[in-house]
């Protein structure tokens, strides 16, 4: 049997959301989550269908309309969710044999920080509705979308801090995570990144928010300039790991150093994890977070340079870390041969 996890930038069917409403921590903020989850199926739905989860959908149907989103391109699932991190409770995908199959892996909130009863039920629910082609495999495993990068051919890049948190497999060794990630998702490699870390990121350092694999053996990766910055000496750090990794071939990888965005807090004085690393690959396109920063046409022509050929296009997401996250974070891709 053969087991493999696509790659990011191969073909799609399209992208899940989940949309914000007034019983998720968007309440203080709903308009500019919303105005900022509508561009976001603007630019998508341009490329590819986009699956939107919302507990109502005809507030929803009538917001996108009044946008002049083409509803052609959009379906909505009417499902209740408690918050909106699609890529954390969405279906992982893999292909065995050549043919697709989700897995529903356990999602507890980034290891119980927040409350997941409706969010951990989204795949099962949006495969029983009949909105996904594939068939489903239930997982006893804690384990989040944003914490596996892949490059298709086996290898899978990840951190220690998230994939080896006690409220996550506490159970579980390096060891049997390495072996449950083989057996699951068919990989031959797994590299480990022990430093690298983001203030005010609820995920315990997802992979997404720090360094992506991207095609031709290049890793796209963050990092700070400045020595007295509190990230600095980490990301130092992560860079040498960076530069230590080594292909299948044992060659070591291109790597594409993002620039660093200015310092952000909330209204509260707490530093938010604004990261140019948390892009979204779609057929044709690249979707990249910006953040009204003097940074963002570096971290958009770099991003380009990972993937000659697409078009790349930058998504305020200032109302999307007020929330701690970003643009990755509220996306699942939907390989080919997933949507029904």
């Amino acid at each position: 049997m053969q087991i493999r996890l696509p790659a990011e930038w191969e073909e799609q069917d399209g992208v899940l959301l989940a949309w914000p409403h007034g019983a998720t921590d968007w309440s203080a903020m709903l308009d500019d989550a919303c105005r900022c989850f509508t561009g976001l199926v603007r630019a998508i739905s341009r490329f590819e269908p986009v699956l939107v989860v919302t507990p109502d959908a005809s507030p929803l149907q009538t917001v996108l309309t009044t946008q002049g989103i083409d509803l052609s391109r959009v379906r909505i699932a009417q499902l209740p969710t408690n918050d909106t991190w699609a890529r954390d409770f969405g279906p992982v995908t893999i292909q065995v044999n050549n043919v697709p199959v989700l897995l529903d892996f356990g999602f507890n909130g980034w290891g119980l920080k927040f409350a997941a009863n409706h969010d951990n039920q989204v795949t099962r629910k949006l495969k029983q509705a009949g909105f996904l082609l594939p068939r489903l495999n239930t997982i006893g495993l804690v384990l989040e979308g944003g914490s596996l990068e892949s490059d298709g051919q086996g290898t899978i890049l990840t951190t220690s801090h998230c994939l080896l948190s006690p409220n996550r497999n506490p159970q579980l060794s390096r060891n049997d995570i390495e072996e449950a990630l083989h057996n699951l998702l068919g990989a031959s490699r797994v590299l480990w990144l022990e430093h690298g870390w983001l203030a005010g990121d609820d995920t315990d350092a997802h992979i997404d928010t720090l360094a992506r694999l991207c095609p031709d053996n290049t890793i796209a990766y963050i990092t700070c300039s400045d020595p007295t910055d509190e990230h600095y000496h980490e990301l130092k750090l992560m860079e040498q790991e960076l530069a230590l990794f080594r292909t299948a071939d044992g060659s070591p990888y291109r790597l594409l150093p993002l620039p660093w965005p200015a310092a952000q807090h909330d209204d509260a004085g707490q530093r938010l994890p604004a990261t140019y690393a948390n892009f979204l690959v779609i057929n044709g396109a690249v979707l990249v977070p910006t953040y009204n920063d003097p940074a963002d046409g570096a971290a958009l022509a770099m991003i380009g340079l990972a993937f000659p050929g697409r078009e790349i296009i930058g998504i305020d997401c200032r109302p999307l870390i007020q929330q701690h996250g970003s643009l990755h974070c509220v996306t699942m891709q939907l390989p080919k041969g997933t949507i029904a």
